[in-house]
Parts: structure tokens; C-alpha cells; sequence
């Protein structure tokens, strides 16, 4: 067995470990955790691939960005967790029926595609001056225009969904501060001395 293979090997055992014990996990902090390891073995499998750009954008923006703002907030946020194990039977038939869905799908994936992995055969031999980044941006920009336009647009109405699901009302409604009027305050404005007159002293 080749090193490539190996490596291929434990980053595939290691992604569906982790991967099934985000799912498994009680603690939620954990589960996030997991989630990580998860992104980090699957960049080792692109990698593996020659596909160095997706890898380090897959750790650079997931790890590096979603995931410690998923953290922080799983952190901060008391989340019930009997309240979540109630409610676990009800959705259950449902979370069934979607594991089956794609586990049919995944299973498809694997018996219809040719992976070469048994002849060790490399799909793309590429040249010293191969540019990774230069190619994904020209299928993005040709063979996967409409596609990648759509993935934009889909984007932007979720921005849109979720400034409008979040938006509180006009800014008059709301109580802000303004730096300037805070800037301006003067001594009489926000301090005012009351004489008491002094008490009578019984003799």
C-alpha cells in the first residue's frame, strides 16, 4: 500500500469519525469541535486531490471564521438540552426518512463512479505551471457561469431574508446614541446642585 493511499485512507476514516460524532456528541461546544476536525481532514482530502485552493479555502473561511463565530455563540447561548431531547421523537420520522434519502444518494455515488482506486491510475497529470486557481476560475466563469450566478443570487436573497427577518422597525422606534450630542454635553446640562437649607437644631 502506497503513502497516497494511506493518507487517503485516514483522512477518510478520520472525516467519517468526526463527521458521525458531531452527530453522536451530547455537549454542543463538542459537537462544534468535532466539526472542525471534520473541515481539517476533509482540506487533508482535497489536498490529496491537488485541489490546494478549495483545501486552504475550506480551512481559511469555515475553520477559521464560521466555525469560531459557531463556537462563540453555542458558548454564550443557553441552550436546553433536555428541551432538545424532547423534542428528539417527534422529528424523528422525519430525520429518517433524510438519512435514507442520502444514504441511497451516497451509495449511487459509489457504485456508479470509477474512482480509479484500484489501479492507482492519477486522473489529472499536471504540468509545473498548472495554476489551480487560474482553472476554477475559468470553469467558474465558462462551463459554470449560470450556475455560479444563480449560487450568487440565491446568496443575496438569503442576506436580504435575514435583514428583513431581523429588522426591528423604523430607527425612530429605537433608542440609539448619538456621539455628537454626547461629545456636546456641557457641566449644566448634566449636573444640577440643590441647597438643602439646614436642619433646625432643637435645643
Amino acid at each position: 500500500m502506497t503513502l497516497l493511499k494511506t493518507l487517503f485512507y485516514f483522512f477518510s476514516a478520520l472525516t467519517l469519525g468526526s463527521a458521525a460524532m458531531v452527530i453522536l456528541a451530547k455537549n454542543p461546544v463538542r459537537a462544534v469541535l468535532f466539526l472542525v476536525l471534520t473541515f481539517f481532514s476533509m482540506g487533508g482530502l482535497w489536498i490529496l486531490l491537488e485541489a490546494e485552493f478549495l483545501a486552504m479555502t475550506l480551512v481559511l473561511v469555515y475553520v477559521g471564521a464560521v466555525m469560531v463565530l459557531f463556537l462563540f455563540v453555542v458558548m454564550m447561548l443557553d441552550i436546553d438540552i433536555a428541551a432538545l431531547r424532547s423534542s428528539f421523537i417527534r422529528h424523528l420520522p422525519i430525520a429518517t426518512a433524510v438519512s435514507v434519502l442520502v444514504v441511497l444518494a451516497l451509495v449511487t455515488a459509489l457504485v456508479k463512479g470509477n474512482w480509479l482506486l484500484e489501479t492507482g491510475t492519477v486522473i489529472n497529470n499536471k504540468v509545473a505551471s498548472y495554476s489551480d486557481v487560474k482553472h476554477l476560475g475559468e470553469l467558474l466563469y465558462t462551463q459554470y457561469l449560470y450556475p455560479f450566478e444563480l449560487a450568487g443570487i440565491l446568496l443575496l436573497v438569503a442576506i436580504i431574508a435575514a435583514i428583513s427577518l431581523t429588522f426591528r422597525g423604523p430607527t425612530g422606534n429605537r433608542r440609539v446614541q448619538d456621539p455628537s450630542q454626547q461629545i456636546a454635553v456641557s457641566k449644566k446640562d448634566r449636573l444640577r446642585i440643590i441647597k438643602f437649607p439646614k436642619p433646625e437644631t432643637q435645643d
